[in-house]
């Protein structure tokens, strides 16, 4: 159930075993634990793997009561850590000194371990006692059958309600969706007549079966011979190829009402039941080889399984079609990718509000445009609101509320709104529903389900920074390691794959510098990932609607808001505090907290008591306070630290205590600079603070010494002052990926010795990613050393260049492997960029800042053919370029397009546009009040109108003040 339980048992056996073996008679206690503790593992990670359905109720508390003693393992070694290990630094005379003062500690610590073992002890005779059949753990043979429930569950939702007099051909929210499907399906290539596989992606409950058997039933004429399957989880093609193709063969002979002539009757299948696989392959070949087939191969969940379906399936030159269903986006592009017109991928759009609302009043009301009682507006609003567009979700709540509809019924809506994750486990009515949003976790690798629950953690509709959730994911021991691949590299793929999954929706914006990208996920999958955490206290919840909680003992704590129902408060004894109401909290245990809302709380006076704390989370906190940060630095084990969007603005030295501190996250605050003890830490991997463009004092001025931080993998903003040693301390740091670094110009001629080290440096510094570039103040000339650069680093993936530069470096064009590039200030002239850059292979965004090009005309030319380019953002607010220039065959794949119209005195337009043929968005800032603007967005419109009427896709216009 737990998909942090491996590794949680991974790094407790790896930690006995290292930090224990320097104390005497304990040695031969911590092999065994370590040993019951792999066993125990192993045991877990069945768990995990095992469907619901197959683990009973005594089997989920036994492995709870593993859980508890695999977090106890590791609270015993952060005592250790914390209380009895000899630190860094320390002489002889002071190790000494530390061993005899913690003789008792040590005496203790031994006798935990051998109580924990004793525990594990009790916990396997309990086991065995009790006689639980490990064979409850393992996956049952087949899922085919709840499958087929789910799947018909959804096929309906969007079905109107049973009223007599209702066109049940009728469907609400897709008829679009649909339309464009049908046109795509009958769309003929040329001459070609190969058969098409055409794709629909989403998530589980958004309706791609009842999309599928509508684009059937409007094809029926043009495909007389129909057949749709369904595919489990649990598909198997040496035992379920055989009932998937007699399934297939029973549709396409069944005979229709204007059955075709030359068609088998339905009887004639009886002498196929004692065929195989392969001869029933032949039959089905047979049958329709001749004829124009729809086959509809319905949630399909790995590649493995459509490419045994598809290898079975006819190829004829009839122009037939099969449609694909699935919640994978990586399934859903190999099925469509051996289509001979290319891939074509349908991605399942959730319902708008509108139709969210019609089919709500359908199913709970009776009628689309029913009247209902105004007091319950509000709260059907909300439950629209968390059903975010899924069909499934909205058809399940409102059945469940058809009985009370009357004006009194306002308190029953607002109980089922509020706890609807508890509703989904005990209402009957939404246990379809839940099975369908359980599907898509149970199929989870079992190394990717603790990321998941992890979103437990972040209150509902949260949108979290994806930067801030992968260094929590790796620091909370959830990433496992790879060899030839960092940890964040690892985190990345992990994400990469649950948003392949349709389980995480990842946003993009862009800021001056960088793009932005968040996570979320749907209100409905929260609230099992809730459900899910808390069963296995990965979790716990506090404040607003869980204001009522209770724990026994907490490991990750998550305040989320304040009861008003009640007053609160926080007393403090010896070892435990009442927090919030709840009473007996052992806050020693409490490895994790995150507080989204502090009002009226006094738990940061009392953080120096969460003394096992590994991962702060204060972002957005306004009631941090410079104070607070004397709390914070007692804190000995603390590896995630995050101050950002708090009102603090200084670090105190301190801060050099926290030895095991990893991420230090100061952004968007007002800290000016940090302090020398921040060389003291040497397992520091990132520290990001404010941006350079509050100035050089809010900056870290990189310290003398620099190089024994040989932990730091990413440094932003960072100020190179004028010492030539710390300028060539940053090539030492041999794991460095990321650097934000200005230069301070204040005499260009003075630290012209300091440029040359640090061109040096950057050439050193082969593991580089990503790196900013600027100088203080935007000093003409200030970054002209960077083309006397002796070799770029050449993994680098994103560049900016933000300062006095005189023409773009040549080495620039040697970047193979850059995706994002930004420049200002670099005075280029003519076709010096784009001849530049076009060549580069993997470029995806370009950003034209200030003075970047300082001609009026910015021409991309037919030559320039930027193979992946999808985003041009020429967001400068000077006068130059007042002219964007397409030729045609310039930017083929460019997606986005944004050009700031801010200055109103010049007359600035956009040339060729119908050129960018693959044109989603288009931003314009400025304002409507602009005339130049004004007249580029009639122009847009008219554009979108040609292209309407051409069959082509058109593009969203955005307007937005600057």
């Amino acid at each position: 159930m737990e998909g942090a339980a491996q590794i949680l048992f991974t790094n407790a056996g790896q930690l006995l075993s290292e930090e224990y073996r320097q104390l005497r008679g304990v040695s031969g206690e911590v092999a065994e634990l370590r040993d019951d503790l792999d066993t125990m593992n192993a045991l877990l990670v069945m768990q995990s793997e095992a469907e619901d359905g197959a683990v009973d109720h005594f089997v989920r508390v036994w492995m709870k009561q593993l859980r508890e003693l695999a977090y106890d393992a590791e609270d015993c070694i952060d005592q250790y850590l914390l209380r009895i290990r000899c630190r860094p630094g320390d002489g002889v005379r002071a190790r000494f000194k530390h061993l005899f003062e913690t003789l008792f500690s040590r005496h203790r610590l031994a006798g935990e371990i051998s109580a924990l073992h004793d525990r594990a002890v009790a916990i396997s005779e309990r086991h065995a006692r009790y006689g639980v059949n490990r064979d409850a753990l393992r996956r049952s043979p087949s899922l085919s059958a709840p499958q087929v429930l789910t799947s018909s569950a959804s096929a309906r939702a969007l079905r109107p309600a049973e009223d007599p007099a209702a066109d049940h051909h009728q469907l609400i929210g897709i008829d679009d969706q649909a339309e464009t499907l049908v046109e795509r399906l009958k769309a003929q290539a040329g001459g070609e007549r190969e058969r098409k596989v055409f794709s629909i992606v989403g998530f589980g409950g958004l309706g791609k079966t009842t999309l599928a058997m509508e684009v059937c039933r409007r094809l029926e004429a043009e495909f007389p011979c129909q057949a749709m399957v369904s595919v489990s989880q649990a598909f198997e093609p040496s035992r379920d190829l055989k009932a998937l193709l007699k399934r297939v063969l029973q549709q396409i002979v069944k005979p229709k009402s204007d059955n075709e002539k030359g068609i088998k009757e339905e009887g004639s299948l009886g002498e196929i039941d004692g065929l195989d696989a392969d001869q029933l392959a032949h039959q089905v070949k047979e049958i329709i080889n001749d004829k124009r087939f729809l086959i509809v191969v319905d949630d399909v969940w790995t590649i493995r399984s459509w490419e045994a379906i598809q290898s079975v399936l006819p190829r004829n030159k009839c122009d037939s079609r099969i449609i694909v269903t699935t919640r994978i986006k990586g399934v859903a592009k190999a099925c469509s990718s051996g289509s001979v017109s290319g891939c074509y991928v349908h991605h399942m759009e959730p319902l708008k509000l509108e139709d969210s609302k019609k089919l709500f009043l359908s199913r709970a009301f009776g009628s689309e445009s029913a009247s209902y009682p105004d007091d319950l507006k509000y709260v059907m609003d909300s439950i629209l609101k968390k059903c975010g567009g899924l069909p499934l979700a909205v058809v399940s709540i409102a059945s469940v509320l058809v009985g009370y509809r009357s004006s009194g019924s306002k308190d029953k809506w607002d109980t089922i709104c509020k706890s609807i994750g508890s509703q989904m486990e005990n209402n009957p009515s939404l246990e379809g529903m839940r099975q369908i949003v359980v599907l898509s976790y149970n199929h989870l690798p079992h190394h990717l389900k603790g990321c998941m629950m992890y979103f437990s953690i972040f209150p509902e509709d949260y949108e979290v920074d994806k930067y801030r959730l992968l260094c929590r994911w790796i620091v909370e021991g959830l990433i496992l390691e790879k060899r030839g691949l960092t940890l964040m590299e690892v985190a990345e793929s992990y994400l990469d794959e649950l948003v392949s999954r349709n389980m995480i929706e990842l946003r993009v914006d862009f800021t001056y510098y960088w793009k932005v990208e968040s996570c979320r996920v749907h209100d409905m999958l929260l609230e099992v990932m809730v459900s899910k955490s808390l069963e296995s206290n990965f979790v716990s919840l506090l404040g607003g609607k869980y204001a009522t909680m209770s724990y026994d003992r907490i490991r990750r704590l998550s305040i989320q808001g304040d009861d008003d129902r009640r007053h609160r408060r926080v007393e403090q004894t010896k070892k435990k505090m009442v927090v919030r109401g709840i009473e007996g909290i052992d806050v020693e245990h409490v490895r994790s907290l995150s507080m989204f809302h502090h009002g009226g709380q006094k738990l940061l006076e009392h953080l120096d008591k969460f003394t096992l704390l590994r991962v702060l989370d204060l972002e957005d906190c306004k009631d941090v306070t410079n104070d607070h940060m004397i709390y914070v630095c007692r804190l000995y084990l603390l590896r995630f630290l995050s101050l950002k969007g708090t009102h603090i603005s200084e670090v105190t030295p301190q801060i050099g205590k926290l030895e095991h501190l990893q991420t230090l996250d100061l952004r968007d605050t007002i800290v000016h600079g940090l302090p020398e003890t921040m060389k003291k830490l040497y397992k520091l991997e990132r520290v990001q603070i404010s941006h350079g463009l509050r100035g050089p004092e809010f900056m870290w001025r990189l310290p003398l010494g620099l190089k024994k931080m040989k932990a730091l993998r990413e440094v932003g903003f960072a100020l190179l002052g004028n010492n030539i040693e710390v300028a060539q301390d940053v090539g030492e740091l041999e794991q460095l990926e990321e650097i934000s670094v200005y230069l301070d110009n204040e005499n260009i001629d003075y630290n012209k010795e300091v440029h040359e080290e640090f061109a040096k440096s950057l050439s050193k510094s082969y593991s580089i990613r990503r790196l900013i570039i600027g100088d203080v103040g935007f000093k003409k000339g200030g970054l002209n050393f960077l083309h006397r650069l002796p070799a770029p680093p050449q993994l680098l993936r994103y560049l900016m260049i933000a300062g006095g530069i005189y023409g773009l470096p040549t080495w620039v064009r040697s970047l193979r492997y850059l995706v994002q590039f930004n420049m200002s200030w670099g005075h280029l002239v003519g076709d010096q960029l784009y001849d530049a850059l076009c060549e580069l292979p993997s470029l995806k965004t370009i950003v034209i800042e200030n003075m970047c090009y300082i001609h009026d005309e910015l021409v991309a030319r037919s030559n320039h053919r930027f193979t992946e380019l999808s985003n041009l953002r020429v967001s400068c607010n000077h006068k130059t370029p007042t002219v964007l220039r397409f030729e045609k065959g310039s930017m083929a794949k460019v997606e986005t397009l944004l050009f700031n119209f801010s200055t109103c005195d010049y007359e600035k337009k956009i040339v060729g546009i119908e050129h960018l043929t693959s044109l989603k968005e288009v931003h314009l800032w400025g304002g409507t009040n602009n005339p130049a603007l004004g007249r580029a967005l009639e122009q847009l419109k008219e554009e979108n109108t040609r292209r309407r009427l051409d069959s082509i896709n058109q593009f969203q216009i955005v307007v937005k003040d600057w």
